[in-house]
């Protein structure tokens, strides 16, 4: 039977010292698909994915990457996977067409196919006749976009990218995803590290991970509907940080966060809009927000970054 998965990690450990970034983790990630590996900055995502790219040695345990072992045959897996680093990854000093020659040449691309591949890249990064441009002149989403076409110039079976939006401007970062999507439809398995839980909505299936430790796994679906089985508030009012502290209080409340310029609210109860218990809930907002009409309560559908903060409070 086809093995029909990219990523296999068994048991995953790295220490520095008496620290342990990664602790124990185990995982599959399936062939085309768009995986998300999240947490807050800190969490043991880059040091993850240094392991799965043969960057850096497990402490223990092992992982299979397009086949092969990343403790055992660490060169084989850098020839067959690409990556792009957290940092921007190409040479500022050189012109695009340089870098693309540089990391082409690095991949064993020459001639016809070459000249074929950096066309694509151009393309792909909006950076057509722009050849003898220095990247270091580019903006960071037009650098972002040209460094993922350099780490698939050579058409990888699996891509790792991490953190590859950090410091991107929101139409960039939709722009950069829709071309991990145009990458993944043509069979290549996307391996990505993000703290935006906002862009997690973009992937197949997640894993969240907190000080080393995996603690949700699923599709956004999956996990929304698995780890939050209540009802979500977003409360609109006034002095929001003191109300937070009062709900914090409330026997009623699971767990609160600010979000934006708003609340979140997770009950510990399954309401609908209208419930007598959610009016109620106005006039314990309203002593603090300077009156009832100076709230707004609706019911929403929850967010992952919701899921993400409630199962860390419920773990503290």
């Amino acid at each position: 039977m086809e093995n029909n998965k990219s990523i296999e990690v068994k048991n995953l450990t790295k220490k520095f010292g008496d620290f342990t970034s990664v602790n124990d983790i185990s995982f599959d990630v399936y062939k085309g698909e768009i995986f998300g590996f999240l947490g807050a900055n800190g969490a043991g995502k880059s040091t993850t994915i240094k392991m799965l790219c043969g960057i850096l040695e497990p402490t223990s345990g092992d992982a299979l990457v397009s086949g092969f072992s990343i403790d055992k045959e660490p060169d084989d897996v850098k020839k067959n996977i690409g990556y792009m680093s957290q940092k921007f990854s190409l040479y500022g000093d050189l012109t695009i067409d340089e870098n693309l020659n540089f990391f082409g040449g690095i991949y064993g691309l020459q001639g016809e196919a070459l000249e074929k591949r950096k066309a694509w890249a151009l393309k792909i990064s909006g950076l057509e006749d722009r050849e003898n441009t220095l990247t270091s002149n580019l903006s960071v989403g037009f650098k972002q976009r040209l460094a993922l076409g350099a780490a698939v110039m050579h058409e990888p079976k699996i891509v790792f990218l991490d953190e590859p939006t950090g410091g991107v401007d929101p139409i960039s970062r939709r722009k950069f995803w829709d071309l991990i999507h145009e990458i993944s439809e043509k069979g290549t398995t996307v391996f990505v590290t993000t703290h935006y839980l906002d862009e997690a909505e973009f992937c197949n299936r997640i894993i969240l991970i907190n000080a080393g430790k995996l603690i949700a796994a699923g599709s956004p679906a999956e996990l929304k509907e698995e780890y939050i089985d209540s009802t979500v508030l977003e409360i609109d009012c006034p002095d929001s940080f003191k109300v937070i502290e009062k709900l914090a209080k409330e026997d009623y409340t699971q767990s609160v966060s600010a979000f934006g310029n708003s609340i979140h609210l997770i009950l510990k109860k399954k309401y609908t809009k209208g419930d007598k218990e959610l009016e109620a809930l106005k006039d314990v907002i309203a002593d603090t927000a300077g009156g009832r009409d100076n709230v707004r309560i609706d019911v929403i559908i929850p967010s992952l970054e919701d899921v993400f903060l409630n199962l860390l409070e419920k773990r503290e």
